[in-house]
């Protein structure tokens, strides 16, 4: 994540990710102490406890360095305007071209719709990109996987505070 990026939060999840953060900033001395004890325990090379901690220092490190850069460029608390646009922190109603029913979802980082409610759609993702800035009743276009172009029109969009 570059510094530039800033990601809006509600402060309910700002307030859920900085207790992940200290908790696994807290436990770090736990996984240090359980990689000295399978040290101990002799050849590193077929010690699979050792490996085992080793891989999940690893694996919390890398959390502890996405949820500080993620907390870092957070804009907290600041919803969304009620203004029909497409943006993140809203929740979108879309329907696809040759579909009858819409789909509703979060366009959001994967952290700010962790309560699961909805499905949600990253703003870096080809359809977030291709719905930022659109209005209600606008289509657009963007590209599927298999290189054949979609149509989506933006039938509604609310702040998610407002969706609740």
């Amino acid at each position: 994540m570059s510094d530039t990026k800033v990601t809006w939060l509600t402060q309910d999840a700002y307030d859920r990710l900085k207790q992940e953060l200290d908790e696994m900033i807290e436990n770090r001395p736990v996984i240090a102490a359980r990689i000295n004890d399978s040290r101990e325990e002799g050849d590193l090379k077929e010690n699979g406890g050792y490996h085992a901690a080793r891989e999940e220092q690893g694996q919390a490190e890398a959390r502890i360095r996405h949820l500080q850069e993620l907390l870092r460029s957070a804009k907290v608390g600041e919803a969304p305007a009620n203004d029909g646009t497409a943006g993140p922190g809203k929740v979108l109603t879309v329907r696809y071209e040759g579909d009858d029913e819409d789909e509703k979802f979060l366009l959001a980082t994967r952290e700010e719709g962790a309560e699961g409610e909805l499905d949600v759609y990253s703003p870096e993702s080809p359809l977030g990109k291709a719905l930022l800035g659109a209005k209600e009743g606008e289509s657009r276009e963007y590209e599927l996987p298999n290189g054949k172009t979609q149509k989506v029109t933006l039938v509604k969009a609310v702040p998610y505070t407002d969706a609740k």
